[in-house]
């Protein structure tokens, strides 16, 4: 049976592929004692292609971070023509409650847990420049909606400019020109989850602290999520589960640069593991080699690190501590906003089965 769902995945997959249009990738919902969920897809780059890489995050629905973090060494300007790309579909649910939306910066995806559905919209986001970071740690709930915001920088914002020579307006209106898009859900007082006017941004971080998605996922988000839904921002780099059969799995994703040096630096962010990972990796079965491959890849992608009967045993994990600073929810302005309205018309998501797509125009 298992092996049949699988097989059915990967043909509604290759088929959203052929059609060479971007989709949504929806997610049955694992039992409660499991985690793991979705299938990966592997594509070849057409020999006539001169796309770049976001072009290919973008059809299938990932962030450019997701995508090189799953490919590594792939040139973002221009991958090569007859290479392979892995898309990295499968992913471990974060843990935290399988309820309203939950953003996890460090892997920059957003899950959204439709009520009375047993499914989960994944979609990948921008989140907040170094210093203008997007919370980590904060639980709140969509107090409101807007269909064609405008956006107010801060005076802040308008000295940042200055010092580069450069001018904002004061207000910008609503329309396709809009850093926000053409709809916003607002969080708390001063953030918003809302679209942009550059897609390249999404898997990156390059937002005043608010979270960006593209243009058709925003306007989903618009249609679907109502307001007063829970929110949870959450950071966790390294997931990891045990599934029913015993299988232990660990997902591990770059951490966030907690400081300038961090940023310039080439060295890898330092991970840090918290007790629920040690956890499960401290487990007789776990594959140290393994274990220690999937930490160093750092693939994006769950791997299996369960060993044969006899192999070592994985100690406990201890890596190099980093000071991480969770955001204040109040520490990054990026607008003022006008009063909520509706949308209509909006793309409605059908199942056919276990991972579902609807290609966007």
């Amino acid at each position: 049976m298992k092996k049949s769902i699988r097989a059915f995945v990967t043909l509604i997959l290759t088929a959203a592929a052929l059609s060479h249009s971007a989709f949504a990738v929806v997610y049955p919902l694992p039992a409660a004692n499991s985690r793991l969920t979705g299938e990966n897809l592997e594509i070849t780059i057409p020999q006539d292609s001169k796309l770049p890489l976001e072009a290919f995050a973008a059809q299938y629905q990932m962030g450019l971070s997701n995508m090189m973090e799953a490919n590594p060494g792939v040139d973002v300007y221009l991958p090569k023509a007859g290479s392979k790309l892995i898309i990295p579909h499968q992913l471990l649910l974060p843990d935290a409650p399988r309820e309203g939306i939950v953003i996890n910066s460090a892997e920059m995806r957003l899950y959204y847990y439709p009520k009375g559905t047993n499914t989960v919209v994944v979609l990948p986001i921008g989140i907040g420049e170094l210093g203008k970071d997007t919370p980590i740690d904060w639980t709140t709930t969509v107090q409101r909606k807007k269909d064609g915001p405008t956006w107010t920088p801060t005076k802040k914002m308008h000295q940042e400019y200055a010092a580069r020579g450069e001018s904002l307006p004061e207000v910008f209106p609503a329309g396709p020109d809009n850093p926000m898009g053409l709809y916003a859900l607002y969080i708390g007082r001063l953030y918003a989850i809302h679209g942009t006017n550059a897609n390249f941004g999404i898997g990156l971080r390059v937002s005043h602290g608010c979270v960006r998605l593209r243009a058709e996922d925003i306007q989903w988000l618009f249609s679907n999520v109502p307001v007063g839904t829970r929110v949870q921002f959450i950071d966790q780099p390294v997931k990891a589960a045990v599934e029913p059969d015993g299988s232990r799995y660990v997902e591990v994703h770059n951490p966030l640069s907690q400081t300038q040096e961090q940023f310039a630096s080439r060295e890898p962010v330092p991970l840090k593991l918290g007790d629920k990972v040690n956890k499960v990796v401290s487990d007789a079965s776990v594959n140290g080699s393994s274990l220690e491959a999937a930490l160093k890849m750092r693939s994006g992608m769950p791997v299996k690190v369960n060993g044969a009967a006899g192999e070592p045993m994985a100690a406990p994990v201890t890596t190099p501590e980093q000071e991480a600073t969770p955001a204040s929810p109040e520490a990054s302005p990026e607008s003022q906003q006008d009063a909520p309205s509706e949308g209509q018309n909006v793309p409605v998501l059908n199942q056919p089965g276990p991972i579902y797509s609807q290609p966007k125009s």
